[in-house]
């Protein structure tokens, strides 16, 4: 089948569908990088797509990209860790993401989601506040 009529067909009616009134739709389905609702983004329909999550432990993020290997759905999705630091993990992500095996137009969106999520495994630092001065 399809991905244009694949799309069709889930574009109003799926599980992944958050509608809310007077808002654009967003879609909560894996590899769907900016949780909106639309062909470009949506991660069920497309035949090459990439997604990005935060490991396990809490440090680094998971790569994921679709292979074609249609028979068997155990190697379906193909799962990379990024445990380096901030600049190495995007440059890895732009050369998978930017290479023939990947989608060039989901390579900012790419790089900007592993950004917010290394940025949210950063711990936080609470500044203390000076106190009045005794007089």
């Amino acid at each position: 089948m399809s991905a244009d009529l694949q799309w069709m067909i889930i574009r109003n009616n799926s599980s992944f569908l958050m509608k809310r009134k007077d808002v654009a739709p967003f879609s909560k389905e894996p590899s769907n990088l900016k949780g909106r609702n639309s062909f470009r983004y949506n991660g069920l329909v497309q035949r090459r797509t990439i997604g990005i999550e935060p490991c396990r432990d809490g440090k680094g993020v998971v790569l994921i990209t679709k292979n074609s290997c249609v028979r068997k759905p155990i190697k379906k999705y193909r799962r990379t860790e990024l445990k380096q630091n901030s600049r190495k993990t995007f440059k890895t992500i732009r050369k998978l993401v930017g290479s023939a095996a990947g989608r060039k137009d989901l390579k900012m969106a790419a790089v900007r989601r592993a950004s917010a999520l290394l940025q949210s495994q950063k711990p936080v630092v609470v500044k203390k506040t000076r106190g009045k001065k005794k007089e």
